[in-house]
């Protein structure tokens, strides 16, 4: 199956050099390593042991690379046996076409030193192609004056097998008129003949039909069959003879398409129609067809093609001439193409380091590769070159094969690459060349850490942002190159939570780029600071950092709140009281608003909507503070309703309402029949009659109290004139109204208060003072239900005992009658 020269002797104390030499001789010593293979081997079929040819252990094939290579290559080497193997179908008439000696022209490459063994492959015939005939059916006209032992000769059946495996026989079915004889050319090929046997009688019987069958020598055979059907026509006794039965030529494979190649000449010694001769191919494969034109009539022979003598080398054809009376006869056309130098040297790399660390020593090989020359001879041999002014050289290792290796020292930071030439020159005459560039790259160490575009970075963002989105991008550069220069991103440090990090930002390792996890809100977080990172893929790794600080743009996204006027504690509307005697720039209330946005988006401003009474009271701008514009008129309503919009600064701009009750009056008396009625809407004529009776009763109720308390103010002053009388007026004894009063507020909130008290002197009306104390949420309601709550009780007689208790009863009494009504 395969040979080896690496066969060795034993060293003597002369021969120690002799192995470490050898590697350098070893290509011009050895002769090629032949297998021999059958076509259509499984995938992964053992070819041969190549290792164990070529004087290599198993450790080495591994250590040392070894490898094969070829144009198309149908082989590979096991990894870890040696073994060369089948690696792609193995189709010896798709690889060799019709030559009869078919072989694969394989490399094996070897490093750590680097050598080439040349391997043949021969690819053995298997019979995996039947016989084929160009035609099912084939029609012959034979004349009935046809003289027994007449031959016809028939088309052959094609084998694309060869040797054995190709036709061997043919056969016919048996009857009485026809015999069959194969004949045997000079290059071995067989051609069936029809032999007469018996003379026709086109009277007697007008057609005979046979089978004729085409058998190989494979084992088992394989065969194929075909029709011919005979008609029997009257005498031509006289075939064409051809004027040789072999014609042979040479012609340059450069004649151009359309030029006449060969004339075949034929002559029959009948007359008329019988002397009529036609030419044709027979026994001839399909590429020659498409190759080749004959002229029918005159026999010439013309290229319709471009020869090439690197595809095919000869041409090989039959010609038959048959004339008018169905006789034929044939002759051989055998067409030389002699070579040209046409073809350009090709370069073919095999094997190429084009990443050169710049401290490698000279000597080391960067690139192997081969040419090779399609034309044959002089036209075909070789020569390579590179240019001088580059610190690299080349050699021959063996035939047709080069090392490129370096020639002198390397330096990346004046020359990081070199496009190297090479330059191959045949030759012909005229010389071809072609060249072939390849690029080698010095490579560098990581000595350069990355740097950063900014010493530091500051982004601003608005918030609500959308989360997901790119709000900054860092960027480092690194000298080096590969690995080297790699930059990978990520956040080593953070003023934030480390574990809130990931849900507020991330970065793009590969591009810097940081993006947002969720949307900012300015109100809870303003600014926060990272510390990236920029990391190289060196070895070892080398690393730059850098502090990206974000700056959280305030947006309008939230409304302005109105923290006073608000609504009372059961919903209803709060309302303030004005002194009717109240002057122009009178701070009559203020509009508290607060807006959670920052800058112009939180500067709010207030303006009047609507108003009962235009013109009599003046708002802010800025402040919110009501006052009263011009003194109030007698026609003037007595309430007044403001509603006030609050806008921010925002664009666009977010606004709130507040609606202000006023109520004109000089003492709490004059609106207590208002309180209620004031948060009430408009009602129907119906119920408006019913509040209009309401009033008048509670009217009647307060003369009727009114009545009460002077009569116990006169039974008290029957008794003595106390100095308790004043004590009303003490700021323990007021009680503060409910309310009346809305709630405090802390921020901007302007609270008024009133504060009632009931005198038990001689006076016979209400008193109406403001307190002097701040007043709380908190205190003491006007409609007190507890005995005694407004007055604190002093000793006395039971006369002055009753008295008090009349005067409370009566007052519960009326507040009684109040919650009633309301």
């Amino acid at each position: 199956m395969g040979g080896s020269c690496a066969q060795r002797r034993r060293a003597g104390p002369r021969q120690v050099l002799f192995p470490l030499l050898l590697p350098l001789f070893y290509p011009a010593l050895c002769e090629p390593i032949r297998y021999s293979i059958p076509e259509e081997l499984a995938k992964g079929s053992v070819v041969g042991n190549l290792a164990k040819d070529l004087g290599l252990g198993v450790l080495d094939v591994s250590a040392r690379k070894l490898r094969v290579s070829a144009e198309k290559l149908h082989f590979s080497v096991d990894a870890e046996s040696g073994d060369l193997l089948v690696k792609d179908r193995i189709d010896r008439e798709q690889i060799c076409k019709e030559r009869r000696r078919c072989e694969l022209q394989l490399e094996a490459v070897v490093e750590n030193p680097l050598n080439i063994f040349h391997i043949i492959v021969v690819i053995e015939d298997i019979n995996d192609h039947a016989p084929q005939f160009d035609k099912k059916e084939i029609h012959l006209e034979i004349f009935e004056s046809a003289s027994a032992g007449a031959r016809i000769s028939l088309d052959p059946a094609t084998d694309p097998d060869i040797n054995i495996n190709s036709i061997k026989d043919y056969k016919i079915n048996s009857n009485p008129y026809f015999s069959l004889m194969v004949r045997v050319n000079s290059d071995g090929g067989k051609y069936p003949e029809l032999s007469l046997e018996k003379l026709l009688d086109r009277e007697e019987q007008r057609s005979h039909s046979l089978i004729l069958t085409a058998l190989d020598g494979g084992d088992p055979p394989r065969s194929a069959t075909a029709h011919i059907q005979i008609s029997v026509k009257d005498t031509n006794d006289n075939p064409p003879v051809f004027s040789r039965d072999e014609y042979r030529i040479s012609v340059s494979e450069n004649l151009p398409p359309g030029s006449p190649v060969l004339q075949v000449t034929a002559t029959d010694q009948d007359e008329g129609v019988n002397a009529e001769i036609n030419y044709y191919f027979r026994s001839t494969a399909q590429s020659t067809k498409h190759m080749f034109l004959l002229d029918e009539k005159t026999g010439m022979i013309k290229n319709n093609q471009s020869f090439d003598f690197e595809d095919v080398e000869r041409y090989t054809m039959e010609v038959e001439a048959k004339d008018g009376g169905g006789l034929s006869a044939q002759c051989k056309v055998i067409i030389e193409i002699l070579d040209e130098n046409d073809n350009n040297p090709e370069i073919i790399i095999t094997s190429l380091s084009d990443q050169i660390l710049e401290n490698s020593p000279p000597g080391m090989v960067v690139a192997l590769f081969k040419t090779r020359d399609l034309d044959f001879g002089g036209n075909g041999e070789v020569r390579c070159n590179i240019e001088t002014d580059i610190p690299f050289k080349i050699y021959s290792s063996s035939n047709n094969y080069y090392k490129l290796v370096t020639d002198g020292a390397l330096d990346r930071e004046q020359t990081p690459e070199y496009n190297v030439t090479i330059v191959a020159t045949d030759r012909g005459k005229p010389p071809l060349s072609s060249s072939r560039s390849i690029t080698l790259y010095v490579t560098d160490i990581n000595d350069n850490a990355p740097v950063f575009d900014q010493t530091s970075y500051v982004v601003h963002v608005a918030e609500n942002n959308p989360p997901g989105a790119s709000i900054a991008q860092v960027s480092a550069s690194d000298p080096d190159l590969g690995l080297n220069g790699h930059i990978s991103y990520s956040i080593v440090a953070s003023d934030l939570e480390p574990l809130a990090l990931s849900s507020y930002v991330s970065v793009s390792a590969q591009s810097g780029m940081v993006f947002a996890q969720r949307a900012f809100d300015h109100e809870q977080l303003r600014a926060f600071e990272l510390t990236l990172q920029a990391r190289d893929h060196g070895s070892p790794a080398l690393s730059a950092n850098v502090s990206l600080r974000v700056l959280v743009g305030d947006r309008n996204d939230n409304a302005p709140r109105v923290l006073y006027p608000a609504l009372g504690p059961d919903g209803s509307a709060l309302f303030d009281m004005v002194p009717r005697s109240a002057e122009p720039g009178y701070l009559v209330t203020k509009v508290v608003a607060v807006d959670a946005d920052s800058g112009h988006n939180a500067w709010l401003s207030y303006h009047v909507l609507q108003a009962s009474e235009p013109g009599l009271f003046s708002l802010g701008l800025r402040t919110g503070e009501v006052r009263m514009a011009r003194a109030l008129g007698d026609r003037d309503a007595a309430r007044q309703r403001l509603l006030v919009t609050v806008r921010d600064g925002g664009q666009p701009p977010l606004s709130a309402t507040a609606t202000l009750h006023l109520v004109f009056a000089d003492n709490l008396q004059e609106i207590l029949p208002d309180l209620r009625e004031y948060d009430r809407p408009v009602l129907s004529d119906p119920q408006a009659e019913l509040q209009f009776y309401l009033v008048v009763a509670l009217a009647l109720i307060s003369v009727l109290f009114l009545l009460a308390v002077i009569l116990a103010i006169a039974l008290r002053l029957r008794r003595s004139l106390s100095p308790t009388t004043w004590d009303c007026f003490h700021p323990g004894l007021c009680v503060k109204s409910g309310p009346v009063v809305p709630p405090s507020y802390s921020e901007g909130t302007l609270p008024y208060s009133y504060n009632l008290c009931i005198a038990h002197t001689g006076t016979k009306e209400f008193n109406f003072l403001k307190c002097s104390a701040p007043i709380h949420s908190n205190e003491d309601m006007v409609c007190s239900v507890s005995p005694g709550a407004l007055i604190p009780p002093h000793g006395g007689e039971d006369l002055t005992s009753h008295s008090e208790t009349l005067t409370s009863v009566s007052f519960s009494f009326l507040c009684v009658i109040y919650l009633i009504v309301y």
